[in-house]
């Protein structure tokens, strides 16, 4: 057999060989600069006929390379390889190790490319779970890869943000947009109580994941004030927003994404209004004297047309804000 790509030294780790089916492979642990020198991807755009690999996301990459770095993280998740002719990949069964080429195309990566390419990034070595299969087809090789990238369910980024709180990753905004949810969620005066839903996405509840998208664009405007000061205030504007619609017969369903951002994106508008009227008063009266006339402009059957666009079902409450009575 012709080697290539200068051949390379052989390396030998401890491994144990695993049988599920009738598929065998090897678990054992690399190091870091190893991997990130021994391992290749074939992607799609350079060889469209044998790549099956998605395009590298750099940043991420980097992401991970700092992660190592930093000295705080941990990778547990094993790195999924094929063993490739040219690493003349061996098993010794008595000795429980693996030996191969240290070669530039020793492994075709099935599962971990933004981790491998983090490692090459990184200055800090560690070393790294991974899986080795040997002696695969390049179908079987696709079809590992079809299996690992579609058999594994992602964690809902509902969940992520819940959890986030437990592992103090969150930044100071985030803080803020959580606490102020978690007042929604279990506040027996909120005007939502009931219709929250912490860490999954469900119909007809309001997910972390629409209410940060919905707050993050007006937090701003209240400076410094406390979660607590925000929630007061929201919970008034929102009280007065759902009085106002059930005053003019119209049915907003404000657990729908688009519209409980397109209710909140408005917010700052009516609240300049108010706080002209009534100075820094914002209580749900005195957002319903605002809000009240807004909705008696507007036609209930174009309330009803959700739509996708938060721009464009926001307009409908900009539209007849700014629109003058002619009674």
């Amino acid at each position: 057999m012709a080697l290539h790509e200068n051949d390379g030294e052989f390396l030998s780790y401890t491994a144990s060989l695993i049988t599920q089916g009738k598929h065998r492979f090897y678990s054992l642990t690399i190091p870091s600069d190893v991997l990130a020198r021994t391992c290749f991807v074939i992607d799609r755009d350079e060889d469209p006929v044998e790549g099956f690999q998605r395009l590298l996301d750099k940043s991420r990459a980097q992401q991970i390379a700092d992660y190592i770095d930093a000295g705080l993280g941990t990778i547990p998740t094993s790195v999924v390889l094929s063993a490739q002719e040219i690493s003349s990949f061996t098993y010794d069964s008595k000795k429980r190790t693996v030996r191969f080429r240290d070669n530039l195309k020793s492994f075709l990566v099935l599962d971990g490319q933004h981790r491998i390419y983090g490692f090459h990034l990184a200055t800090s070595e560690l070393r790294v779970p991974v899986v080795v299969y040997n002696e695969l087809t390049r179908i079987e090789e696709s079809r590992l890869f079809i299996d690992i990238n579609t058999k594994q369910k992602p964690v809902p980024n509902e969940l992520l943000l819940d959890i986030r709180k437990l592992a103090e990753y969150r930044n100071d905004i985030e803080t803020k947009i959580g606490d102020i949810f978690d007042l929604f969620d279990t506040d027996t005066q909120s005007p939502l109580l009931g219709y929250m839903s912490a860490s999954k996405r469900r119909k007809a509840l309001i997910s972390r994941v629409t209410f940060n998208a919905a707050m993050k664009p007006i937090l701003n405007i209240f400076g410094d004030a406390t979660s607590s000061e925000v929630y007061v205030v929201l919970s008034a504007y929102i009280r007065a927003f759902i009085s106002a619609s059930l005053e003019n017969d119209m049915k907003i369903e404000m657990t729908q994404p688009v519209v409980f951002r397109s209710v909140m994106a408005v917010f700052p508008d009516i609240a300049q209004r108010v706080s002209d009227r009534h100075g820094k008063n914002y209580s749900a009266d005195n957002f319903l004297d605002v809000i009240g006339p807004m909705m008696h402009k507007i036609k209930p059957s174009s309330i009803k047309n959700i739509g996708n666009s938060v721009s464009v079902y926001s307009k409908i409450f900009t539209d007849a804000l700014r629109t003058k009575s002619i009674f």
